[in-house]
Order: C-alpha cells, then structure tokens, then sequence
C-alpha cells in the first residue's frame, strides 16, 4: 500500500523564485536563506519520494474573483506553468499522479470534505517555489506532484480545525490506496508577513517560532488558533499557516522534527521550514 514518509513545511516567497531563476542565490542577501535548505536538498534526495501532496495557496493567478474554491485537487497528467504578470518560471513542467489523485479526490468526498476536482490548472509561485527550494534547477522534476489549492487569500477562509482534519483524512486515503508508493505531504506558506498597508514588511519572530513549536507537540490546540489572531500577530497573509496544519494532520498522532530552519528577512518576509517524519509509537 501506499505510504506517508515525511511531511515539509517552507514559505513560497516569490523573490525566493525570482534568486534562483536569476541565479543570485550565492548573494550577500540571499546566501544565509538558501544555506538553510542545503540539509533539505540533500535529504530528500536520498529519501526519493515517488509523489508529494503539495498543499499551497493560488495568489489569484489561476483562479480570482470569479472563482475561488475552498478545497481543490489537481487531477491532471501534468501542470502549466501559470504567468504571474511577468511570464511562466523557467521551470520544468509539473507532472501530476492520476491515479492515487482521483482516490484520494473520490475518499475525501466521501469523508463529506466537498473537494473541487481539477482537470486543467496552471500552478504559481505557492507549489513551485516550494519546489525549487528542495530540488533546485533540474531539467525534470524528480518526482510526481498532486496540487491541492487551499483557499486563504479571500473571505472566509477554512479554519484550522477543518484543515487539521482534512490532513487526517489525507492520511487515511494514502493508506488506503493500493500501489506501493513513498509519499509525502508539503504544507506551504507564511510564515509572518504582511505585503501592504500600514504594517507592510510585519515580521513577529516570537509568534512564529512559538507556532513552530506548537506545530510539532500541539496540532489539536493550534487548531481553534482564531484567523483574527493570524492577522494581528502574524500579517494579513499569516493566514496561509493553517495550510501547514494540512501537512501535521497527515502526519499522524507524533511526529519526528528531522530539520528546522528560520530566517529574517526574505524579500521582507520570516521564512519558515519544517521537516518531519511520522512517528509511529
């Protein structure tokens, strides 16, 4: 059967995109960021995951006004590259695994999470910078992705506990599935960070170690954490966190930290990252 072996978590900050593709990582400003992915790039090159559930957010690249679905899940072959304004990422196409997406699409619903099926759907910077972080420039992606696009951007927004229980049920589908696949699950976003307005370039470097912490031994408490408080002490785009809660449900009950890194700034951002690996007793 298919199984969960490790679980991601990293910011998606599009000026992190941006370095890599302009090949200015090695810069005085950028240098101590990407260091802290090296451990990253060389674990999960010799764990070789066969597919990661990439849970991430859509910055109204894709979907917009018109359309903004709570829960989504791409069942393609293989995803575009969305332009963001300034042209596709020179990046490899990313290709997709119907068969363990469209179970996992079928048990979801059925669990009563009313998903948005994807046939056709362009990624942004929310799925391939994540990418790029643990994979660099390669000519192909070394591994099959399924998208998950998770609403944060408009009102309202899934609370922490419906995602703290969409990853449990993500956890009970991959189990479920039959194929003898190593998979595992990304949540991505923040972590504080505020883009505009009066608090723009808002970073709270005790407030996101603390959900770090409480990430790794207290899932079922962060789960009631308020949107408001995201907003207050975390930035109008703190929010996107509870995507992080998605990777900790799939994760099971307890977990094992493998890495930590944090790191400020990142084009005015706090950069996050986790990894993890279930824990089985």
């Amino acid at each position: 059967m298919a199984k969960i072996v490790g679980g991601i978590t990293t910011s998606h900050v599009p000026a992190v995109g941006a370095a890599i593709d302009m090949n200015r990582t090695q810069e005085d400003y950028w240098k101590p960021m990407f260091a802290g992915y090296e451990f990253s790039k060389q674990w999960i090159a010799k764990e070789k995951p066969d597919v990661a559930i990439i849970i991430y957010n859509d910055h109204a690249s894709y979907f917009g006004m018109e359309i903004m679905p709570t829960f989504a899940i791409g069942i393609g072959d293989s995803f575009e590259i969305c332009d963001e304004g300034y042209g596709p990422r020179p990046i490899p196409v990313v290709h997709g695994h119907p068969e363990l997406a469209v179970h996992l699409a079928a048990s979801l619903i059925l669990d009563d999470f009313d998903m948005t099926v994807l046939n056709v759907l362009e990624v942004d910077h929310g799925l391939t910078v994540p990418l790029s972080l643990m994979y660099g420039q390669p000519d192909q992606w070394p591994l099959k992705v399924i998208p998950m696009p998770i609403n944060v951007v408009m009102y309202p927004q899934p609370s922490g506990e419906r995602c703290l229980a969409l990853g449990k049920a993500i956890r009970k589908a991959v189990q479920e599935f039959d194929g003898d696949l190593k998979v595992q699950v990304w949540g991505t976003g923040g972590m504080s960070h505020q883009i505009q307005g009066a608090r723009a370039g808002l970073v709270n470097t005790p407030w996101d170690k603390k959900f770090m912490d409480d990430l790794i031994d207290s899932p079922e408490v962060l789960q009631f954490k308020p949107h408001l408080e995201y907003m207050i002490e975390a930035g109008s785009e703190g929010v996107e966190l509870i995507m992080w809660l998605i990777m900790r449900g799939a994760m099971g009950d307890k977990v094992e930290e493998i890495h930590r890194f944090y790191h400020v700034p990142a084009s005015n951002t706090a950069v996050g990252h986790l990894i993890v690996k279930p824990k089985e007793n």
